[in-house]
């Protein structure tokens, strides 16, 4: 399984981190990672990343009312 972007852990490395009965500092040391990175691997139940972004996306739509308060902004400042 791949890696996502930026993450510096693979699955296969996550559940080592999970199975592992070696101080954290150890880990760390070894892997290249922050204690911090192996505490946070530790303490999750799954070796999948966690979704980022926002749970419920906001609309990027604007109301008709948006809309005209801009349109009109734009006219006074005379701006395109």
């Amino acid at each position: 399984m791949l890696k996502a972007g930026s993450a510096r852990t693979t699955p296969r490395l996550r559940a080592e981190l999970q199975r592992s009965k070696e101080k954290t500092s150890t880990l760390a040391q070894r892997y290249g990672l922050s204690r911090t990175t192996v505490i946070k691997w530790r303490t999750r139940t799954t070796t999948s990343d966690a979704p980022m972004g926002p749970a419920k996306p906001g609309s990027t739509v604007l109301l008709p009312a948006e809309e005209a308060i801009i349109v009109e902004f734009r006219r006074r400042t005379l701006l395109p």
